[in-house]
């Protein structure tokens, strides 16, 4: 009979992206842009399903949703399982989503008398975490929690060039408060923060593991706008000692910090270090000129604050001596950033025991990814998450979660808040 109740809910969550998937379909993959009309049908559906589960559903200041059991709608405190609803352009569809309807499994179960739910909680579909749309991640997360900086705030979307906070106003959000970077959700009432998200690397698939519990999550430095500037010239006629040549200063940069990122590794040090970005622009660069600008991006990433610190010093004297040696200017542009975030002991500590309990043995690790999560352990809320395996990476179309390893993850999820009582 459990097994059977189990296959229930693995078809209404398979049902459920199915349905979401088609709402947000692009060229490739999903696009579910940030505070857009796409994110906000992905919220009504959701809202509706959640309506016909029986469950109460809420809008909080920042016109995310909130889903509870009607009996816990009140609650004074209670544990949130949130995660997010928007994607990056030709994403897939699991990221992010997966963690918003893991809660509302959770809570499905709880209401279908299939399992017992003593503890409130508040599951919690948030908008606006991928940075892909406005430069800057977890805007949703840092809204609520009043720790969105006033460039942020202010930052242009990629496509229009309006501000965020005219999106923001445009949904009838409130931002006196977001723009004064006050909270805009009582913190002191949530007594734990859960989120549920796919692996977004290779490990639990390689190691043939259903699911895991998060110790941490890196932190990151990141430019999104750099360039680098030197001087154009015909490509015959200029010798390499009166070159100013950006393409080769960029790629002397990026040897000398692939050559720190392997020597860090060597010592024991976390770090990943990418730059997704990187171009001369086709219409006034051709095969026989030298380029005179080259844009690119940087991502540096760590679980440790002290080595994000060594790799901005780092970044800024090497920048510096291939400026000089090359005769290039390095335009770094805006930075922005988050720190690391552990996993609170005591929620990792509970969230291990419970996957031994679904699966027979807990496994932990780190998260290479950003989450929501790190945002709310930032602002003092006691927060830990659950990995399910998860093919391909992320970010992409072919993000491919099975939905019995996703159902191994609501299950860890159940058992936990079932201990916790």
């Amino acid at each position: 009979m459990k097994h059977h109740r189990t296959e229930e809910l693995a078809a209404l969550a398979t049902e459920m992206f199915e349905d979401i998937r088609t709402l947000s379909c692009g060229a490739a993959g999903v696009s579910r842009p940030a505070f857009s009309d796409v994110e906000t049908q992905t919220l009504d559906y959701l809202a509706n399903r959640a309506r016909a589960e029986g469950l109460s559903v809420e809008e909080d200041a920042g016109r995310n949703l909130v889903f509870s059991l009607p009996q816990h709608a009140d609650a004074k405190r209670y544990t949130v399982i949130g995660s997010h609803v928007d994607s990056v352009p030709m994403g897939g569809n699991y990221d992010g989503l997966a963690g918003v309807i893991a809660g509302l499994m959770v809570l499905i179960a709880a209401n279908r008398g299939l399992r017992p739910l003593p503890r409130p909680v508040r599951v919690l579909a948030m908008r606006g975490e991928e940075s892909a749309w406005f430069g800057a991640c977890y805007l949703g997360s840092k809204m609520l929690t009043g720790t969105l900086p006033e460039a942020e705030f202010n930052a242009r979307h990629k496509g229009d060039g309006r501000p965020l906070s005219a999106y923001l106003e445009a949904l009838g959000i409130n931002t006196a408060p977001i723009s004064a970077q006050e909270p805009i959700c009582d913190l002191s009432t949530i007594e734990a923060y859960l989120e549920l998200h796919i692996e977004q690397g290779p490990l639990l698939v390689e190691r043939n593991i259903p699911a895991a519990v998060v110790t941490g999550i890196r932190g990151n430095f990141r430019h999104r706008d750099s360039r680098c500037v030197g001087q154009a010239g015909h490509s015959g006629a200029v010798p390499r000692a009166y070159r100013h040549d950006p393409v080769l200063a960029f790629a002397e940069l990026m040897h000398r910090l692939d050559g720190t990122w392997q020597h860090l590794l060597n010592t024991g040090k976390d770090l990943v270090l990418t730059s997704g970005v990187v171009g001369t622009d086709p219409a006034h660069h051709a095969i026989a000129r030298i380029p005179d600008t080259l844009a690119f991006s940087l991502d540096i990433r760590s679980q440790d604050a002290e080595t994000l610190d060594q790799m901005r010093s780092y970044l800024k004297g090497e920048i510096d001596d291939i400026a000089r040696s090359r005769g290039v200017r390095f335009e770094l542009g805006t930075e922005v950033a988050v720190a690391p975030a552990l996993m609170d002991p005591t929620l990792v500590s509970g969230l291990e025991a419970a996957m031994a309990q679904v699966t027979g043995e807990a496994f932990s690790m780190a998260s290479g990814g950003g989450h929501d999560a790190a945002i709310f352990a930032q602002a003092g809320v006691p927060s830990g998450m659950v990995f399910v395996r998860n093919r391909n990476g992320s970010h992409n179309p072919d993000e491919a979660m099975e939905i019995a390893d996703f159902m191994v993850g609501v299950d860890i999820l159940s058992t936990y808040m079932e201990a916790a009582s």
